[in-house]
């Protein structure tokens, strides 16, 4: 049986959030993290930097924008992210059929029944084929002719729409505002994206989110994933079947005992400053092993706010505000801190501002 402080190590380092893993590029990161939740698109950029050796604002946006080897757009429990580009339509296939269905209720509110919201579909792929990227205010004045009116989330909800059925994602910013792009131009369909959801997407995805994110069980996956408990408990089942996952939901071959112990005993603190609503806080049923009891009010005070924490090792230290655009860090300790981990704090808090103002 694990005990929380080696499950909390193995998560971290299995997140590249701890014990000196990094990766050396933003593809790379997305590969090893599986998602970066981005409803907060300087949040996603802060959370790949932090998993990154040596990864800048510009690496963030040329990968995007240039390399296109990630991508953003809705699909763990509907919310943002960011994934490796050939990820995306394999997990589309399986996570828009729920996504849709869950959000029929709220269609009915805004009037967008399914004829409308075909249209708009066949509207947006139109006016994204003719002119490039364009903007949700340019969208929503071209959704106007349909009579959406621009008011309200009727608009969004169309976009959205699009989006899940894989018609768009988000695509390159034009003067700092964020535009979308067709998905089949951003990111060119593959002969294995062909085809409906099946049980080995289910079966790829619990494996990858595994290999991303344990120790962890069938209950994490689903509180991620935003899945069914039954689909995440039948995909537990396969993995434990093929002898992917230890009794202690581990990956298989994932812990040696002697590397273990070696970094359990590592006298070098690793400090990380962890963005809002990073995966490593919310990518569990709970973050008991990740915060202190105590603190977890500080972490999350409310609102679905998940505050930029500051992680040591991977347990949080404290909480971290920008102030003046981003020119200073403001740091709330929850408890004193040794001088080590201050340095480690300081030479972070550096970090994030060359990130978030770098250099002309």
């Amino acid at each position: 049986m694990l005990d929380p402080e080696r499950i909390r190590r193995m998560r971290a380092r299995a997140q590249a959030l701890a014990e000196g893993v990094r990766e050396d590029s933003v593809e790379a990161v997305l590969r090893r993290a599986l998602a970066i939740q981005a409803q907060d698109a300087t949040a996603a950029d802060l959370g790949i930097r932090v998993r990154g050796r040596g990864i800048g604002a510009r690496d963030v946006r040329a990968a995007y924008e240039n390399e296109r080897s990630v991508v953003r757009t809705w699909l763990m429990r509907g919310t943002l992210h960011t994934v490796a580009a050939e990820d995306v339509r394999r997990l589309l296939r399986l996570l828009a059929p729920r996504l849709l269905d869950g959000t029929s209720r709220r269609y009915r509110e805004l009037g967008l029944d399914e004829g409308l919201r075909e249209r708009a579909d066949r509207l947006v792929r139109d006016a994204l084929t003719t002119h490039g990227p364009l903007t949700r205010q340019e969208l929503t004045d071209r959704l106007g002719t349909l009579g959406v009116p621009p008011e309200g989330q009727a608009a969004f909800h169309l976009i959205r729409h699009a989006a899940l059925t894989g018609i768009v994602c988000h695509g390159p910013e034009r003067a700092g505002e964020a535009t979308y792009a067709l998905l089949d131009d951003w990111v060119p369909v593959q002969p294995e994206d062909a085809g409906e959801e099946s049980e080995s997407d289910l079966a790829e995805l619990a494996l990858r989110y595994l290999k991303s994110h344990g120790p962890v069980d069938a209950e994490d996956f689903a509180t991620w994933s935003g899945l069914p408990i039954t689909w995440a408990r039948k995909a537990w089942k396969a993995l434990a079947w093929s002898g992917a996952i230890t009794d202690d939901g581990a990956p298989t071959g994932s812990v040696d005992p002697a590397e273990d112990s070696v970094a359990m005993s590592s006298e070098a603190p690793d400090v990380r400053m962890l963005p809002a609503y990073d995966g490593y806080l919310v990518g569990y049923r709970s973050r008991e092993s990740a915060v202190p009891a105590a603190y977890e009010h500080r972490v999350r005070p409310g609102g679905g706010l998940i505050r930029p924490t500051i992680t040591v090792d991977g347990l949080a230290v404290a909480t971290w505000t920008r102030l003046a655009g981003g020119r200073t860090i403001e740091v709330s300790a929850f408890e004193p801190l040794s001088a080590v981990v201050e340095a480690g704090i300081e030479a972070e808090r550096s970090k994030v501002v060359g990130f978030l103002r770098p250099a002309v």
